[in-house]
């Protein structure tokens, strides 16, 4: 579904609000002296509307502060808001404080926006208190409120309530739902810290989840710290699904195309990975050709511009790297059992339910339902949206299909031989049950002949050679024993010998020797 002009218009209004009061954000302004010495920040309009008050003393921040670090004080952010703004807060109105926070909520910049709409809400209520204490108890009937003809003459109607208070409860409801978001997000950001990455995980997963709507970069932002829980955590196909939704959202996303690149060369899937790498080198170019960050000033990016070139350096010496172990043929060493989760020697049972539970996490069908609880801020088409993040996820159902497939052929070809092992042990005590050596040398070269390991064959041999000489020596002292007895009945016959002769010659025509004691009968 598309969006309506409408919501384009309102869209490109929370940007416009922000490019011009961009100096006038609380985070910003803490890093002024900063992004005055970065290149990446953009020049400043001669025609910007001066809507707030422009005579500030606020002190600066310090120069070696990281404007992406977003654990500020909120309390400071409070103060420079107040001193650079409130001076003449009774001559312009309190509504600039909620334009501008409403519009830093609507772009992902919640800390901003929480600061800005407290501030006007609490200068509103100090104006509205000053006003009401000169008031008499007449002041307070219908009559001298600023009515429209309108109003008056449908003074008969049912009563609505004063714009004011519509506007006191949107803010108050608002500033609920962004104090939740931070509460969630500080939460989710100390577990991981503190290596809870299950605990993480559930806290971002309750952010983007959740039944009302957030922010296109406040979202951005938590699936991609989700994505560093999940690969902390060994979770790689969930690691690399969060990188997808985040690029969805956010295509410059510099942060989230490295992570996606590691990832995929962890589990030795090079092509995929060359392909983030190159991506991000153009990025990079893209970077130092307009000599500023991709975006608005007022985006926050995880990288400053001065360390650029030192990125770009290392990327390219990494890609030629790449490039080399891909020619000389390690495409189709895939580590799939990293990217499924399991360990290897891993049972049948294991894999199918591994492969269930990420078939259903990452199929391509419901791979686009979290745009619905996105708040679009960008003037991309919702269908293009869609459609990256289907191709991206199409991209990862169909890796994890070849890793199922080459997993589960791994396992039939263990289960394969371990069943003709089996076969073979059993053929074995077959044999030595009941004491007959036929077809031996047929079943030592079938031994060699089989798909066993090596070092099963001496084995298997040595055990039919002991048991073969083992038959061999009973069936001589069995004839032993004979000879006594008959010695012992017939001590002076001359036949004694012979007979005992002639019935070992039985015993050896079962062995099939026949041949071997007729010419010891001649000799």
């Amino acid at each position: 579904m598309r969006r309506s002009t409408g919501g384009l218009a309102v869209e490109r209004r929370f940007k416009d609000v922000a490019d011009m009061l961009q100096d006038y954000i609380p985070s910003l302004k803490m890093a002024s002296d900063d992004s005055a010495s970065d290149s990446s920040s953009q020049p400043l309009s001669r025609e910007r509307v001066k809507l707030l008050s422009s005579n500030t003393n606020s002190s600066s921040a310090s120069p070696d502060r990281d404007p992406s670090f977003k654990c500020f004080s909120v309390s400071d952010l409070k103060k420079k808001v107040m001193a650079g703004l409130c001076k003449n807060c009774e001559k312009e109105g309190q509504w600039r404080y909620l334009v501008l926070g409403q519009a830093c909520c609507h772009l992902g910049l919640m800390e901003d926006a929480m600061a800005l709409l407290q501030t006007g809400k609490r200068l509103a209520t100090a104006a509205f208190r000053r006003e009401s204490i000169c008031w008499s108890d007449d002041s307070f009937s219908l009559s001298n409120f600023h009515l429209s003809d309108d109003i008056i003459s449908s003074a008969n109607a049912p009563a609505t309530p004063p714009r004011i208070l519509t506007e006191s409860e949107t803010v108050t409801h608002l500033l609920s739902h962004i104090k939740l978001l931070l509460r969630r997000r500080t939460a989710a950001i100390a577990a991981l810290d503190a290596g809870l990455y299950s605990e993480a995980i559930r806290h971002f997963t309750k952010i983007v989840d959740g039944r009302r709507g957030a922010p296109q970069g406040f979202l951005a932002e938590c699936y991609m710290q989700r994505a560093s829980a999940y690969r902390s955590a060994g979770r790689i196909a969930e690691a690399i699904a969060d990188c997808n939704r985040t690029l969805a959202l956010e295509p410059s996303c510099i942060q989230a195309l490295d992570t996606r690149a590691s990832l995929l060369e962890t589990i030795r899937c090079l092509p995929d990975c060359l392909h983030d790498l190159e991506h991000l080198k153009l990025l990079y170019n893209a970077i130092l050709r307009d000599r500023k960050l991709a975006g608005p000033t007022w985006k926050r990016h995880n990288v400053r511009y001065r360390e650029i070139p030192g990125k770009l350096c290392v990327l390219t010496t990494k890609i030629q790297q790449l490039k080399q172990r891909v020619a000389s043929g390690e495409t189709g060493n895939v580590d799939y059992y990293a990217l499924i989760g399991l360990r290897r020697g891993c049972s049948r049972s294991e894999l199918e339910r591994a492969h269930l539970l990420l078939c259903l996490r990452h199929k391509p069908d419901k791979a686009t339902i979290f745009i619905d609880r996105c708040e679009l801020a960008d003037d991309r088409d919702v269908d293009s949206i869609r459609d990256k993040a289907k191709m991206s996820a199409l991209l990862l159902y169909r890796l994890l299909q070849k890793g199922y497939s080459s997993v589960m052929t791994t396992i039939m070809e263990e289960e394969a031989a371990e069943k003709q092992r089996k076969k073979l042990l059993l053929h074995l005590e077959q044999l030595s049950s009941s004491g007959m050596q036929l077809q031996v040398t047929q079943t030592q070269e079938s031994f060699i002949e089989s798909s066993l390991p090596p070092l099963v064959v001496p084995i298997l041999v040595i055990g039919i050679i002991i048991i073969v000489s083992t038959i061999i020596s009973s069936i001589i002292i069995v004839c032993i024993r004979r000879h006594r007895k008959l010695k012992q009945q017939r001590r002076r016959s001359k036949g004694c010998f012979a007979e005992t002769l002639r019935w070992l010659g039985i015993c050896c025509r079962r062995l099939g020797l026949t041949a071997q004691l007729q010419l010891s009968m001649r000799h």
